[in-house]
């Protein structure tokens, strides 16, 4: 689960997107009052999203405060998209700036880029892994993991099961997880439940009673474990 503090006045905006979110795994709890968002405990959330025109404050000094303090990606959603806020935003703290309106689908890829970003582990290691996940990838190597043991695997079946654990816990739809594999021929994802067939005999997984790969109704796959 992702824990994403949002502060946003307009009720209904932060309603329809926690619901699309929550999809993917991701948990929103939005504090109307900027004050209150505040003093919400911000250590203990993953992502900030935060609306610029706010009541009794201006969000780019709830940005700066933020910043300042604490270590969270932080992405302003504002219906403001003058070139003025968004590089002031940016300059003073702000990962990232969505101007309404989007589709939320677009959020959420934001999300779960920043949030990569934001625990990706040093480029010293060369090594890529999701956090408390049993898989490793080696990528200097081109090899992955699992629990210290190497996995021999084809082109395409290290593309996709990469692509699960630099997302890990995190759903990815069908289509993601074909556009991040070259060695698919067929576009249309046809061979992508063949592939997820054959990685899961590889780790041990049943689509049964699945102890990594999760199939997520309606999206696609999820790594968990």
């Amino acid at each position: 689960m992702v824990n994403v503090l949002m502060i946003e006045d307009d009720i209904e905006f932060a309603r329809t997107l926690s619901e699309y979110l929550s999809r993917y795994n991701i948990k929103i709890t939005n504090y109307e009052d900027p004050y209150l968002g505040l003093s919400a405990g911000i250590k203990n959330y993953d992502l900030l999203i935060l609306d610029l025109t706010l009541p009794g404050i201006d969000g780019l000094d709830v940005c700066r405060e933020v910043a300042t303090k604490y270590n969270i990606p932080i992405i302003i959603s504002s219906a403001r998209d003058e070139v003025s806020d968004k590089v002031i935003g940016l300059q003073i703290g702000a990962d990232d700036y969505l101007a309404k309106p989007y589709n939320p689908q677009e959020m959420y890829a934001r999300i779960v880029s920043l949030i990569r970003r934001h625990k990706k582990v040093t480029a010293e290691t060369e090594e890529t892994s999701g956090e408390d996940s049993k898989f490793r990838i080696d990528e200097k190597r081109h090899q992955i993991f699992l629990e210290d043991k190497p996995l021999t695997l084809t082109p395409a079946e290290y593309e996709i099961l990469s692509c699960l654990i630099q997302q890990y816990s995190f759903s990815l739809s069908r289509e993601q997880l074909v556009y991040n594999c070259r060695s698919i021929k067929d576009k249309g994802g046809k061979s992508l439940d063949v592939i997820i067939g054959r990685i899961r005999t590889k780790i041990g997984d049943s689509s049964k009673s699945p102890k990594y790969i999760h199939s997520v109704r309606g999206i696609g796959y999820k790594l968990i474990g």
